[in-house]
């Protein structure tokens, strides 16, 4: 499984999502379409694997640089979780896609797992800041899922599709992308001031 979700990643880097399929995830692997079928039924349920290991990655990562009994002020919470997000943009690009897309098509053995691993790890992130902010923990679950989708947006507007570039220029419109490092600093400054005052 591990091989196939790294095919299935080094994929996603070069191509769109719906150009990949099991055919060439198996071309990838140098397998037959059959020797791929006894891991997994669908490409979702590839992608689903993957965004959980990415998901997990982030999680620990952010704990990690958040620690447990940390005294952060807010402006160095600010960097400290900004440079977690940009580390994370590979997360963020497989959750534009997950709700609509991935989840719709995968065995609901493989998301079950994935939703139970997900809220193990928000769990972990709501106690840690509720601890460290001494703030309510449902203040901070809204405050992570904040984060959380406006990092899936701006990151979506940030990837360079280049159907949309050319959409733009044939349109004579102005081809312009955030800075994702800019829009999540002010953003989470903003959302750390209003939820954890």
């Amino acid at each position: 499984m591990a091989e196939i979700k790294q095919a299935a990643d080094e994929l996603f880097a070069t191509r769109p999502y719906h150009e990949i399929t099991l055919a060439s995830i198996a071309e990838h692997l140098g397998w037959s379409r059959a020797a791929l079928y006894k891991y997994v039924g669908t490409k979702e349920d590839i992608f689903l694997e993957v965004c959980s290991d990415k998901m997990a990655a982030y999680q620990a990562a952010l704990l990690t640089a958040y620690p447990a009994g940390s005294t952060y002020t807010l402006p160095v919470l600010t960097e400290v979780w900004t440079e977690q997000l940009v580390s994370h943009r590979g997360y963020f690009r497989y959750c534009d896609l997950l709700s609509a897309v991935i989840e719709t098509n995968c065995s609901i053995e493989r998301l079950a797992a994935f939703k139970a691993r997900y809220h193990e790890g928000q769990d972990a992130l709501v106690d840690r800041f509720a601890q460290n902010l001494h703030a309510e923990p449902a203040r901070m679950g809204q405050l992570l899922m904040a984060v959380y989708y406006h990092a899936v947006g701006i990151n979506s507007w940030c990837y360079e599709n280049p159907l949309i570039q050319q959409a733009l220029e044939l349109a004579g419109l102005p081809q312009t992308a955030p800075d994702f490092r800019g829009e999540m600093r002010g953003f989470v400054a903003m959302c750390l001031a209003h939820y954890a005052s």
